[in-house]
């Protein structure tokens, strides 16, 4: 788990740099970043973190709108998110890496900034709170009773036309990706199950331990892989 909730652009001396405040709506963005050391400098350096440097999320204010990238460094340290089109409104700009040298060394950061899309609008109603979600024909059931502030596990099983799904394949190095953001406030969260990886083998049941910091409704996204095809199943979670 990283630290903090991810709703700062600055911790423990690094900071996430950009010039952008405002990217245009309906049509593909490139945001770019870096990420400064405590000297100041940008940060050339990082460790990998299920497969990649660095982990990029975006999502809209009303918790629309999600995307989860890895973006490409220059080799002064900038880097590039290549966004898919996005909806007027105010929106949230995470990174989450590991720097390799330095004082943080070995220490999982999420930084986030602001920033506005331009144009009219109008705010998507969160989903109630459930314990089921479909995507892509796949039929994910949720159990768990989640408490803010306390390890809870929380179990996951994929069924597809009704049958246990067996065949997830590794994503990032683990069978799932989990992103959670808070009502309100936007605060990150991020998980993955426990289940050991065996190859293409993955499911139905996914395990993850959680904990999440608050109380109140987060949207949760929880990506997997079959075959060649990712997807991203999304679902309204009430943490007590």
């Amino acid at each position: 788990m990283p630290v903090g909730n991810g709703l700062t652009a600055q911790q423990g001396g690094y900071a996430l740099k950009s010039a952008i405040a405002t990217l245009p709506a309906g049509k593909r963005a490139l945001y770019r970043f870096a990420i400064t050391g405590p000297g100041g400098r940008p940060v050339t350096r990082f460790a990998l973190t299920q497969t990649m440097r660095l982990h990029f999320y975006t999502i809209r204010s009303d918790l629309t709108g999600f995307q989860h990238l890895h973006p490409v460094m220059a080799r002064d340290g900038t880097w590039t998110a290549d966004l898919a089109a996005l909806r007027p409104g105010h929106w949230r700009m995470y990174t989450q890496f590991t720097p390799d040298t330095g004082p943080g060394r070995g220490q999982d950061f999420v930084l986030s900034r602001p920033v506005t899309v331009p144009g009219t609008a109008s705010t998507t109603a969160l989903p109630a709170a459930s314990s089921s979600t479909t995507v892509d024909g796949y039929v994910l059931t949720l159990h768990g009773d989640l408490r803010a502030g306390l390890a809870s596990p929380l179990t996951v099983t994929v069924r597809r036309n009704g049958e246990p799904v067996t065949d997830l394949r590794p994503y990032l190095d683990t069978y799932a990706h989990l992103t959670a953001f808070h009502q309100g406030d936007q605060a990150f969260a991020h998980f993955h199950p426990r289940n050991k990886v065996t190859g293409d083998h993955g499911g139905p049941t996914l395990e993850f331990m959680t904990d999440l910091p608050t109380s109140g409704n987060w949207r949760l996204f929880l990506q997997f892989q079959t075959a060649d095809v990712l997807h991203t199943a999304a679902v309204t979670l009430y943490v007590g």
